[in-house]
């Protein structure tokens, strides 16, 4: 079976995300350039190792006696000590120091993309694969972490320090010796870029790989109860084996290509070292040469190599963390479809009049769910949508919200078009009460108190009360305290709907939407609820979005909707004596309701 084409093109890696890090080192200039100090002080330190071990064996080949032997490099024994310990220690002293700066830049592009993700629109979230998101993020981060740290203070210092050595041997031995280790240099990088862009798509076929099947579990899991329900465990099973055979195939496709890179940068390297040294052994023969110098030859080529080598591993994984971070910066680039106007004003809500003005809507061109739809809700008012499922009663909702825009018409609260207006102060202004109430795995507490971060117990408390859910909690051994698991799945339907009334509630905004908020309730729960909606629609606008007509009878107006148009309109009485749809809506749910009450009837005798 192929794969699906990931979004970015497996050949081209991104390079210019790297200047959305330039500002985050900017933010800590003296903490850069300590750093920088210290990373000068070690690469000076490590190229100097070298001539001072030439000098030390050259005294000791030179010198007599044992006495003379020990007196003659001590001096220089105790530099070479001090020496190699200040490029051990000057390097500590940079990662420490820009430790900080790494650290602040990873928290901030965190907090920046989770930001962004909050302010995209529904139709990205709809479409998104939370799995594989959470898992692009969390490897952006780290690749962020990853190419600060080694892209800054390793690519270019060694190849500064490749540059002093080269001259170095030029300058003190032969153009032969630069001549060799330049070649080799050349021959090691040409290699290494070479090899490392044509085994990137096999690190970005890893991640796609391990994206889909984070993706396949964690959807599986969140859906656990529906496995259950339908007996698909081995089904799921299947499907996930089949995520994970293809990272199989992902990860022995990567690991071979980073075998034939390894082997490819041991030969040149081996190969630069043998001639190096066979060079200057000759040279020693001839007397050309001391053997300190064949002693700093030795030492040197060690010296470029080894980071030379880790050069090479740092260009490696520095593409594997472009080729991880692109996908988190790409959604940066992401813009959402409902944004705010730049002149765009706080909304001040001063009667809560709501209006719709000849609305057209259609979550796809071709399809339109709302065809003009028009109507008035008057301050502290209670309207009640009503119609058959599909009519287009949820997305009017969905549009005051503003998690979409209309495709004509316009949408008014207290006179102001709703685009015209910040969308957080628009969103303060309307508490919701959803048909799905989604729960943060927290106490039922928390949740509750989510709806007004600030509140206090009491306040919380009393919220609770008014959504007839004190009952419930009174039962529990940690009472409010009480875990809802993740989701609220450890609570019922009607309880988890509860919460979600008091959470309403407790905010108390100048404008309240129930969208079939007593949907999951038992008839009992259902008056309690009804009667503290009946408080709240004495100060506030109330819309009610229903689908169970006995839940609106006492609204002031009641709307009824099919096939996306306002059809009737009026009071529960008047909308009965003109026999049209809603009353036809009405019989037909009085004879469900009936029908379901005959069994209990029956049983009962």
């Amino acid at each position: 079976m192929p794969r699906p084409k990931s979004d970015i093109a497996l050949d081209q890696v991104h390079w210019g995300a790297l200047k959305s890090l330039f500002p985050y080192l900017l933010e800590f200039k003296r903490a850069v350039s300590l750093a920088l100090l210290c990373l000068v002080g070690a690469k000076v330190a490590g190229v100097g190792l070298p001539f001072l071990l030439k000098h030390i064996v050259d005294d000791l080949d030179s010198a007599g006696g044992a006495a003379q032997a020990v007196a003659l490099p001590l001096g220089l024994l105790l530099a070479y000590g001090a020496v190699r310990f200040s490029s051990v220690l000057f390097g500590e002293l940079r990662d420490t120091v820009f430790g900080r700066v790494t650290e602040r830049a990873q928290r901030r592009v965190g907090l920046e993309v989770f930001e962004h993700l909050h302010r995209l629109d529904m139709d990205f979230h709809l479409n998104r694969r939370t799995g594989g998101l959470s898992r692009d993020i969390e490897r952006g981060n780290a690749g962020i972490g990853f190419l600060m740290r080694f892209m800054v203070f390793n690519i270019v210092p060694t190849l500064v320090e490749i540059a002093m050595v080269v001259g170095l041997l030029w300058w003190n031995y032969s153009a032969a010796f630069a001549l060799l280790v330049l070649g080799a240099v050349v021959a090691y990088i040409g290699f290494s870029v070479v090899a490392t862009e044509w085994r990137t798509r096999f690190v970005r076929e890893l991640n796609q790989a391990e994206s889909q099947s984070s993706s396949r579990a964690v959807d599986s899991l969140l859906n656990y109860e529906t496995v259950k329900y339908f007996g698909n465990e081995a089904h799921e099973a299947r499907h996930y084996d089949r995520e994970l055979a293809f990272w199989e195939s992902a990860r022995r496709k990567n690991r071979l290509s980073l075998f034939g890179l390894n082997a490819g940068q041991a030969l040149i390297i081996a190969s630069a070292m043998c001639g190096a040294m066979v060079l200057a052994a000759v040279n020693v023969t001839r007397d050309a040469m001391t053997i300190g110098d064949f002693v700093l030859i030795n030492a040197i080529m060690m010296q470029i190599f080894i980071p030379l080598n880790f050069l090479g591993f740092v260009y490696r994984e520095m593409k594997g963390a472009l080729a991880n971070i692109e996908k988190m910066f790409a959604l940066l680039a992401v813009e959402p479809a409902v944004s705010d106007n730049p002149d765009a004003r706080e909304l001040e809500v001063r009667s809560g009049r709501i209006d719709f003005e000849e609305v057209h809507f259609g979550y796809r061109e071709d399809r339109e769910i709302l065809r003009g739809v028009s109507f008035s809700v008057a301050p502290r008012q209670k309207v009640a949508i009503v119609g058959a499922s599909g009519a287009g009663k949820s997305t009017l909702f969905k549009l005051l919200f503003r998690f979409y825009d209309v495709s004509d018409g316009r949408i008014l609260i207290d006179g102001r078009d709703i685009r015209e207006v910040d969308q957080q102060s628009l969103r303060r202004a309307i508490g919701v009460v959803p048909q799905d109430a989604v729960l943060f795995n927290q106490s039922i507490l928390e949740n509750v108190r989510y709806g007004r971060a600030n509140a206090s117990d009491e306040e919380v408390m009393e919220a609770i009360r008014h959504a007839q859910l004190d009952d419930f909690i009174r039962q529990l051994p940690e009472g409010a305290d009480t875990l809802v698991g993740e989701r609220g799945l450890k609570l019922s339907g009607g309880e988890k709907q509860r919460v979600a009334i008091a959470r309403a509630l407790l905010k108390r905004p100048p404008i309240m939407v129930f969208d079939e908020a007593t949907s999951s309730l038992d008839s009992r729960s259902e008056r309690g609820i009804l009667a503290a909606m009946g408080e709240i629609a004495r100060e506030q606008t109330t819309l009610v979005i229903a689908h169970r007509l006995s839940t609106v009878v006492d609204a002031d107006v009641i709307l009824v909707m099919d096939r996306g148009r306002i059809v009737e309109r009026g009071a529960h009485g008047e909308l009965l004596a003109r026999d049209g749809h809603y009353a036809a809506l009405w019989r037909m749910q009085q004879q469900e309701h009936s029908a379901e009450a005959l069994p209990s009837a029956v049983s009962s005798v």
